[in-house]
């Protein structure tokens, strides 16, 4: 009997309890309702209106900066070198002395060869005084004529082999890094210094075969590097390559940019718009004003609805390239649409909303800005 009673004041204690946690909640989703229910303030939000823009059609590649002339300088001969003419980062001429290596030996084989043919060629003026006479015979005239010719050749060889010991550079360009010492001694082909010419300079990149019709010799390119991230370069197609790869079934061409300040250099990896001739007609946005998700992209359209209030409708767009931080929107919106294009973060479909104007604007962000540096 004990028992039951204990077993009886349990289920009064927990009945009491539940029934206050039940009975607290459905007091707190009340007051939740009476929120909802009171009319919430508008959003504030800013707007811009959806602009109508010629564009010129562009295709989109990936390539790199590629110099129109760029080695690295070599010796033809070995030996020590004797001097160097230049420092690393020089701008030089077509034809600057860069390295000279010791030719002592070199000149000294020229001189002999000189001194060979000034005898062979006073012996060929002997013989040629005594052939009218018939002091000599024919054959006689001819061979001192030959010796002569061939110790002129061998001046010219050693004169030929004294100049590989002049290392110039063999375009006007730009030096690279210094890779060699004052008085070490190159081997045959040694790298001395990198040399590029950087203005013009050429932009490579591929295309798939499907572009071709949309490629010309003579087309613009915007070409942008990011190491240089708000600067857009310009040229012009100069190449297109006469094959298609056939195992990826894309196309070489070759862009060639004016370069005048040497920002663009060789291996910089780029992106090439190549624009096409025609313009056509798009509707532009604000890249801020498009919100994107996994379903789609979706901008955020001002409108009235039946009670004269202003409203947001969300609406899905199709969107295309983006240039200059504005977007084309091939789908979706019509031009002199009035879209959010801030504050559009906790937005939902439906909600009333009010236009921010400029002062109001530059009142906020100016407050913002004392928060901040207090």
């Amino acid at each position: 009997m004990r028992t039951a009673s204990r077993f009886a004041i349990v289920i009064i204690f927990l009945v009491i309890v539940l029934g206050g946690i039940f009975g607290y909640k459905f007091y707190q989703f009340g007051q939740m309702q009476e929120q909802l229910s009171q009319p919430q303030p508008p959003a504030i939000v800013s707007v811009v209106e959806a602009q109508s823009e010629d564009w010129l059609p562009a295709v989109k590649a990936v390539g790199s900066i590629e110099a129109v002339n760029g080695i690295q300088v070599a010796n033809e001969v070995p030996g020590i070198i004797e001097t160097i003419n230049f420092e690393s980062g020089d701008t030089v001429e077509s034809g600057s002395v860069l390295v000279r290596l010791d030719a002592a030996i070199d000149e000294a084989a020229l001189r002999t060869r000189k001194a060979e043919a000034q005898l062979a060629e006073q012996e060929f003026k002997r013989v040629s005084d005594l052939l009218p006479r018939r002091a000599v015979s024919q054959s006689q005239y001819d061979e001192a004529k030959a010796n002569l010719d061939s110790a002129k050749a061998r001046v010219n060889e050693a004169e030929a082999q004294l100049n590989k010991k002049v290392i110039r550079a063999p375009f006007a360009g730009t030096l690279g890094l210094r890779m060699v010492d004052q008085g070490e001694y190159l081997p045959t082909g040694s790298a001395i210094v990198e040399i590029n010419m950087l203005d013009p300079i050429y932009v490579d990149y591929t295309l798939s075969e499907k572009e071709l019709a949309k490629l010309d010799t003579g087309y613009d390119v915007e070409v942008t590097v990011a190491a240089v991230p708000d600067s857009t370069f310009t040229g012009e197609v100069s190449a297109v390559n006469s094959s298609v790869n056939p195992e990826t079934r894309t196309v070489r061409v070759r862009a060639t940019l004016a370069n005048p300040d040497k920002v663009l250099k060789p291996g910089m990896f780029a992106t090439i718009r190549t624009l096409q001739p025609e313009a056509r007609e798009v509707v532009t946005i604000p890249r801020t004003a498009i919100s994107y998700n996994t379903y789609g992209d979706f901008v955020f359209v001002t409108k009235t609805n039946d009670e004269d209030q202003l409203v947001v409708e969300r609406r899905t767009v199709t969107t295309g390239e983006t240039r200059e931080g504005n977007a084309s929107v091939v789908e979706g919106l019509e031009a002199g649409e009035q879209i959010v294009s801030k504050g559009l973060l906790r937005l939902r479909a439906g909600q009333r909303v009010k236009i921010q104007d400029d002062e109001e604007a530059a009142r906020d962000g100016a407050a913002a800005e004392s928060e901040a540096s207090d």
